[in-house]
């Protein structure tokens, strides 16, 4: 007897691009209220910057793409050494777009034309579906954590209303162009 594998309910495609959406715009909240001073600021022994983290990222979405969806168009990579704020936001845009491109070729409207998510080259293929979004949501939020944290432990905290807004997702929601906010079709 063989099982078969259930058929990912295309329902879950909307609600995928927009959580990536609202992730991405909690990125770019992030980067927009960053003093500039902490752009580059190192602790002894700290071996990235808030820019080598946010570089890499983004760099690991357009991993995601070219590994797993070869028929999108990759974004260039960013150099963390050189890398502005400017050139960082204006790049994590780029790369969430495709990977919500990318979510809804794997999760959205019936097409299914991603079978797998190819989170490394050395790594197993994760099924396309929660997995797949949870693991990209997950490695962001990893490297969120370390920015607030670096930013405070270089003299430069994210203000309050920055720390109580990323958790604001109705109004992220509608920042991305969702005026209904989570759960709801828009």
């Amino acid at each position: 007897m063989t099982t078969r594998q259930p058929k990912v309910h295309t329902q879950l495609g909307g609600p995928a691009v927009q959580t990536f959406a609202a992730n991405d715009r909690i990125n770019q909240v992030l980067i927009e209220n960053l003093d500039p001073a902490a752009w580059r600021a190192k602790l002894p022994g700290e071996p990235r910057t808030i820019a080598a983290i946010f570089t890499h990222m983004h760099n690991v979405r357009t991993k995601w793409v070219r590994l797993t969806a070869p028929q999108l168009k990759v974004p260039t990579q960013l150099n963390r050494a050189h890398c502005t704020q400017q050139q960082a936001r204006a790049a994590l845009a780029e790369s969430a777009a495709r990977c919500m491109e990318m979510l809804d070729d794997a999760l959205g409207d019936g097409r299914g034309r991603i079978k797998e998510f190819l989170s490394d080259g050395w790594a197993r293929p994760m099924p396309v579906g929660l997995e797949m979004l949870s693991y990209m949501l997950s490695h962001e939020a990893h490297h969120r954590g370390q920015v607030c944290m670096l930013a405070r432990q270089v003299g430069f905290p994210l203000p309050k209303e920055v720390g109580y807004g990323i958790w604001n997702w109705q109004k992220l929601w509608k920042d991305c162009g969702f005026p209904r906010g989570p759960g709801h079709a828009s």
